[in-house]
């Protein structure tokens, strides 16, 4: 039915009653007066000041080139305004442990930006080389540093776990190469790579090396990241304490685990949703924690009685559960069925009362669970 203008009036008047008696009306989210944006344009905010520096090593932004490089890192992040907001509303969350890490290893408090350029400080992140995580490690470099990375447990994605190998690795090549600025260009590149690079052109100054495109763009990216998110209200960004994120509170605990465990009983004895669990340990990567000793994040709190009521919870799953058993094939090897069966060769061979040596038979039966 099409409204006539007399009754305009009395619908704004049943809307307005409508929402204040909801409750709408006042809502502070929708009543707060909104800013208008202010921010410098990007001509000004490209003219940079010095001098600079990055992890206390000179910028030489006296070279057109190095000025050219770092120009263009800042165009392009300031941009993208709303990734930038994102960032600095995760350093909320993320730097304060990074910082503490640092300081406790004597390292430049400026390699926290070095995870910005990484990963956007996203857990999750990956790249199409197969890098993983905040810090970006690839499996051999993770495996190197001490980092878990297998069919069931992808420690590169737990934050504390992959900082402390990140900064151990860091100051391993800054021993390598003798600064900070090439360090940081073999934790790029990697270190053979750069090795070669400095050996065949006789120099060891990154800013004077030909190196690949995106080694040559990753120190000015970091000193780009650096200018904005240690002033951004100079840049125009204007966040209020509030706005960051928190960091995560949580409750560390030692499960030693004789039997894969499913996620939904931890939760149950950390008295949480399995959603809580997987967002606290993100390198579990299955509904199930393989057997072994593991370092699990429980919600705050939750650590006090988990023992008590995760045994009589673990007690009362291994009775349900039915042994599994595989008839050996022709063409088999122990190796190859406990990869199948996402065992340890050593798994496998102590269920079964064998060495890594043993010979198996076709339609031999061997147990695959227990």
């Amino acid at each position: 039915m099409p409204i006539r203008r007399g009754h305009i009036p009395l619908l704004a008047v049943f809307l307005l009653f409508f929402l204040t008696a909801s409750g709408f009306a006042q809502s502070p989210a929708l009543t707060e007066p909104m800013k208008v944006a202010a921010f410098p344009s990007l001509e000004s905010a490209i003219r940079i000041r010095g001098p600079l520096e990055f992890c206390g090593e000179y910028v030489p932004v006296h070279l057109p080139e190095v000025r050219e490089r770092l120009e263009k890192e800042l165009l392009l992040m300031l941009w993208d305004r709303a990734q930038v907001i994102l960032w600095l509303k995760r350093t909320g969350r993320y730097f304060p442990h990074i910082e503490v890490v640092l300081k406790g290893s004597n390292m430049p408090d400026d390699l926290k930006y070095i995870a910005v350029i990484e990963s956007a400080l996203k857990p999750h992140a990956g790249s199409n080389k197969g890098a993983r995580g905040i810090w970006q490690f690839i499996p051999s470099t993770a495996r190197n540093y001490g980092l878990v990375v297998n069919y069931s447990i992808d420690e590169r994605r737990n934050f504390y776990s992959a900082t402390k190998a990140a900064v151990r690795y860091m100051n391993e090549l800054h021993d390598m190469f003798g600064s900070w600025t090439l360090g940081c260009a073999g934790y790029n590149m990697g270190e053979q790579g750069l090795k070669k690079r400095i050996e065949k052109q006789e120099v060891k100054d990154y800013y004077r090396l030909h190196l690949p495109r995106e080694t040559q763009r990753y120190i000015p990216r970091a000193i780009a990241a650096k200018l904005i998110l240690s002033d951004p209200a100079r840049y125009g960004f204007d966040l209020r304490p509030g706005d960051y994120y928190s960091p995560k509170q949580f409750d560390r605990i030692k499960l030693k685990a004789k039997y894969a465990t499913p996620v939904t009983l931890v939760a149950k004895a950390a008295k949480t949703y399995y959603k809580n669990i997987r967002d606290l340990n993100p390198q579990l990567l299955s509904d199930t924690i393989p057997r072994g000793d593991h370092i699990l994040y429980l919600p705050q709190g939750a650590a006090g009685d988990f023992a008590k009521r995760y045994h009589p919870l673990i007690a009362k799953y291994r009775k349900t559960l039915k042994p599994k058993t595989y008839v050996v094939k022709r063409g088999d090897s122990l190796t190859a069925i406990a990869r199948k069966h996402r065992m340890s060769l050593w798994q496998l061979c102590k269920l079964n009362k064998l060495s890594t040596k043993s010979t198996i038979r076709p339609g031999q039966k061997l147990s695959v669970s227990k």
